[in-house]
């Protein structure tokens, strides 16, 4: 029988090329996966320096995504500035209410800065290192990174803290030239020491590699969690500074909490690395072993 006149000779061609190329992009992919597994299994430095160099190259390319991102969501922007009267009301209702706790706490802020002047108390501010951009952050990964537009050409180290206008974002796991990788607080490798700042209880924040993160105190008796309870860094350890808002719990608890991280990377644009803030001690200096005088060879001998 003779094939229909209407047939195109080229389509079974086509699809077949299309079909070997599938397979060898899929294949090279495999391999590439195969290559870096097996280099961060045998030779974590220089993954750790690969990884790094990735994230100079696509650093420049985040940043632009960003902006653009950040410009999509004028048109929100001024849907909620159309919006907002209801919530102007509730502000100002909310205002009213806590009028007479506002009063009583700045007089026992000044009260607080009267006793501290006449103790003599002075706290050491860290010195900010650098505002850098925040380009990229893992939102849907079991691991939460974050990585930022600035490096050791900066001043920018491993150890620093990262944070945001609400709150504390994470600390510096990796720097390179000109971009550094950041843990997030929210990680299930981040560990914290937190106060409560109602009664000043030492807890301990832990990411939970989901977004949220718990809470256990650091005390011996086993405190109460109460909702809207707000933990803070206390500065022990001496890496993060103190009083940074870390996280706010969720709902009651005992032992341990739920609790939510006041700032969230994905909704920030710039963030601010600081020192570390109790630097490590040096190094004692080795003592040089003394080297013994050598006698004179006696000649009667």
């Amino acid at each position: 029988m003779a094939p229909p006149l209407n047939r195109r000779t080229g389509f079974s061609r086509r699809a077949q090329y299309g079909l070997f190329l599938s397979y060898v992009v899929a294949g090279a992919l495999v391999v590439v996966g195969l290559v870096l597994l097996l280099l961060a299994r045998f030779d974590p430095p220089a993954f750790t320096a690969l990884r790094m160099g990735v994230a100079e190259l696509t650093t420049p390319i985040s940043s632009g995504l960003n902006g653009l991102r950040r410009a999509a969501t004028v048109p929100s922007g001024v849907t909620d500035y159309f919006g907002g009267a209801g919530k102007i009301r509730e502000l100002r209702k909310q205002i009213e209410e806590e009028r007479a706790i506002i009063m009583r706490a700045r007089t026992l802020n000044a009260e607080n800065r009267r006793l501290r002047a006449l103790l003599k108390v002075r706290d050491a501010e860290p010195m900010p290192v650098v505002a850098a951009r925040l380009v990229a952050s893992t939102a849907s990964s079991t691991r939460r990174y974050a990585i930022l537009n600035a490096g050791w050409r900066q001043g920018v180290k491993p150890g620093q803290s990262v944070r945001g206008p609400e709150g504390l974002i994470g600390r510096v796991l990796e720097a390179g030239p000109n971009s550094s990788r950041v843990l997030l607080i929210v990680d299930a490798e981040s560990i914290v020491p937190v106060r409560r700042a109602r009664d000043g209880l030492p807890a301990i924040v832990a990411g939970r590699g989901d977004g949220l993160l718990e809470v256990r105190s650091a005390a011996s008796v086993d405190a109460p969690f109460r909702a809207g309870d707000i933990f803070m860094t206390s500065g022990s350890g001496g890496l993060y500074p103190p009083n940074i808002p870390v996280a706010r719990v969720v709902r009651d608890a005992r032992d341990a909490a739920d609790a939510r991280a006041f700032a969230n990377p994905d909704s920030l644009d710039f963030a601010l690395v600081q020192q570390v803030f109790l630097p490590e001690p040096p190094a004692p200096a080795p003592t040089p072993t003394p080297t013994p005088t050598p006698r004179p060879s006696g000649t009667g001998q």
